[in-house]
């Protein structure tokens, strides 16, 4: 396609800002053609900074345009299943954040849907799009680390979501440690064939109040007989704690937290440096970019996507395995969840 790509943003909020900006400002290979929010004046807002007048409350104006080729669907999530079914019946390439529902039942309506259409969709994990996770991932490819052992993710949040946002998030384990699990199957390359989970509420008595956790321990086991560990906090004092550990028979790799600087200063009281940085928005700034870069250029080279639909799937089963674990107090299998064929990642 020698023309732009023309994009459609569904979602005029924090994330569909940030992804509307990245197309505008730094992929000259698309077009933001149009935005629609719920919210008219968020719409009109952000059209205006971003210079594109065509604005709607309504996402269904964006697909009914037969000259909008995809659209990046970032509203709230109890719209995506809907939004993406209609979309794939629209014949629009389909980018959408996490999770595509909070139903599993409705993941498999959507993903029928999709293949039926016969569009691509891309599930908005940013994080293997992230420069030192990707190299990690590479280097475990490539037999750096030999044959892996033991992996190890720390995703611990400065400070908790609101509450309001806890109590319709779908938990812990679907909202945040979600990541998690489709990070350790993309630094694996293989499936989890089990979970086992200690979590308790040691952050706000309000979040138990809301049916939820906000500190955990999940431990997996993978097909190819790795061990697997993720530890989750909503609050680390210290700022946002993100890194990944992976031991193997020629050694260990893992990366840094970043920071905003790498200035460190010595005196008679210890050794200081900067604080990680505080924020996702922050930390993951290149992930965001360089996942809509992927989306644009599946669709213009016509491949698969780097995270497809059953990635996404395959994260929310192990989501809500995490969950009958917990409940449960025992080990669980994701055939549990969800019987099917295995296939490694």
């Amino acid at each position: 396609m020698s023309s732009p790509i023309r994009i459609g943003v569904i979602g005029a909020g924090r994330i569909g800002a940030v992804h509307a900006r990245t197309v505008v400002r730094r992929i000259p290979q698309a077009r933001i053609v149009a935005i629609a929010d719920p919210s008219g004046e968020a719409a009109r807002k952000l059209g205006a900074e971003l210079g594109v007048p065509r604005v709607a409350s309504d996402y269904r104006e964006l697909l009914a345009d037969r000259e909008i080729d995809a659209v990046l669907i970032c509203s709230s999530t109890d719209t995506h299943a809907q939004v993406i079914t209609e979309a794939a019946k629209a014949g629009k390439g389909i980018f959408c954040e996490k999770p595509l529902d909070l139903r599993l039942e409705r993941v498999d309506e959507v993903l029928a849907a999709v293949k039926q259409a016969r569009v691509k969709l891309q599930v908005g994990f940013n994080r293997r799009f992230d420069p030192d996770f990707a190299r990690l991932r590479r280097l475990v490819a490539d037999g750096a680390a030999g044959v892996p052992h033991l992996l190890r993710i720390t995703s611990r949040d400065p400070g908790p979501p609101p509450l309001a946002y806890v109590k319709v998030s779908g938990g812990m384990f679907l909202d945040m440690t979600i990541h998690d699990f489709d990070m350790a199957r993309f630094m694996m390359g293989c499936e989890v064939e089990e979970v086992f989970v200690a979590a308790a509420v040691l952050v706000d008595p309000a979040i138990g109040q809301a049916g939820d956790v906000d500190t955990a321990i999940v431990t997996l086991r993978f097909e190819n007989g790795a061990l697997g560990a993720i530890d989750n906090s909503r609050k680390a004092v210290y700022g946002y704690d993100q890194r990944v550990e992976i031991l193997g028979t020629k050694g260990l790799l893992c990366n840094q937290n970043h920071a905003p600087d790498t200035v460190s200063r010595a005196d008679g009281e210890g050794i200081h440096s900067p604080l990680p940085l505080n924020f996702f928005m922050q930390r993951y700034t290149d992930s965001y970019e360089a996942e809509i870069r992927s989306f644009i250029d599946c669709i213009i080279k016509d491949r698969s996507p780097a995270v497809t639909g059953e990635d996404g799937r395959r994260a929310t089963v192990l989501g809500y395995a995490a969950k009958k674990s917990l409940e449960e107090k025992r080990p669980v299998r994701p055939d549990e969840i969800a019987p099917g064929k295995k296939r490694k990642r």
